[in-house]
């Protein structure tokens, strides 16, 4: 098998591309996956549709779509599935191939080289077969060009030869099922986008769901947890399972070091507290981004490379991985002259706006 793929059993290659998506995935609170993890996760992921907590318009669009094809008994159209990372799309991408009852081939956009890693692998997958593409806005431009071809026409142009005397000869291949996984769906260009003849794009999770989440993962964990633990851990979540799974994996290390029978709500707190995880879900780095903007520029305008700066990060880890979270919380503003922290982030710092924050916007 080309050293591109990865079956079902063994863990993707996840890339990373930069400074930014490094400290992500050190962090408590961070939505990307981490190296030591897959095993864990492997175990809390549910198999069958059914058992999926959460998104229930997907769901319900996603079991439509899956029943159709069975009743016609024909693989299903391409599917991609948009959304921030840690909402369950590998998860779905799993769900898919064990409800068709079929083989699913794994790989990533980044362990994609070049346009014949990706010709190797459609050239050996089976009729029916699922072949599922993390990160499918990061392959290159020559592996998109052949893999829109393949979804739509199921052939793969082998060239023979080099130079003048090359030829093209088309490679006919068995029908198939492309599922694509990104969170940025606007880099896929426009021929790749519209081979896809299902899109599911995936929200966060309101806490109530969460919950859920967290109750049924607690289970498989044999955790123990008392009444309002699970809302607990579900509001320093950020309406994340992939966090809220791995926030749940260390207060089950509270429970065992601390010989814990029952896992309580101050229990939580407490366990979250050592990892400086707040009631709202922020960490050391939101924390020094909201305090530098309040206390250094009495709420901002700041521009990014001296907010950066102040918090002793660089510019591309504050905007990437604190940023997103801080600003659709409601916690700072983005402006044309810089960063801005709202009312609600003095208040959630134990402090009162010196001036009308309305008036910087």
């Amino acid at each position: 098998m080309n050293n591109a793929s990865t079956p079902l059993d063994e863990t993707p290659a996840y890339g990373q591309s930069n400074t930014g998506a490094n400290e992500e995935s050190l962090r408590m609170v961070s939505s990307q996956p981490i190296g030591n993890e897959p095993v864990s996760d492997e175990e809390l992921r549910p198999h069958a549709l059914d058992g999926f907590i959460g998104q229930p318009t997907l769901k319900a669009q996603l079991q439509l779509f899956l029943d159709a094809a069975r009743k016609r008994d024909v693989p299903p159209d391409h599917i991609l599935l948009a959304g921030p990372p840690g909402l369950g799309k590998t998860t779905l991408a799993m769900i898919v191939a064990n409800e068709l009852g079929v083989p699913i081939r794994v790989t990533s956009g980044p362990a994609i080289q070049h346009a014949g890693d990706l010709a190797s692998i459609l050239s050996s997958l089976d009729t029916g077969e699922v072949l599922f593409i993390d990160e499918i806005h990061r392959l290159p431009r020559a592996a998109e060009e052949l893999l829109y071809i393949a979804m739509e026409d199921f052939r793969v142009d082998v060239m023979v030869g080099k130079g003048p005397g090359a030829t093209s000869i088309p490679l006919t291949l068995p029908r198939f099922t492309v599922i694509g996984a990104t969170t940025r769906e606007g880099m896929l260009p426009s021929p790749l986008r519209a081979r896809f003849g299902f899109t599911a794009h995936l929200d966060f999770y309101p806490i109530d769901e969460l919950e859920r989440l967290i109750d049924r993962s607690a289970g498989v964990l044999g955790v123990n947890l008392d009444e309002g633990a699970a809302a607990q851990l579900a509001m320093r979540s950020r309406g994340t399972p992939r966090i809220a799974n791995r926030l749940l994996r260390r207060v089950r290390d509270w429970a065992i070091v601390h010989d814990l029978i029952v896992v309580r709500s101050a229990d939580v707190k407490e366990a979250l507290d050592l990892y400086q995880i707040d009631a709202e879900g922020l960490d050391r780095l939101d924390i020094a981004v909201l305090k530098a903007i309040v206390t250094n520029f009495n709420g901002g305008p700041v521009g990014l490379n001296n907010l950066a700066a102040m918090v002793g990060e660089e510019s591309e880890t504050v905007e990437t991985v604190c940023e997103p979270y801080l600003v659709r919380e409601g916690f700072l503003a983005r402006t044309p002259r810089g960063r801005i922290a709202t009312e609600k982030a003095w208040r959630h710092l134990g402090l009162v706006p010196q001036d009308d924050v309305s008036k910087l916007f």
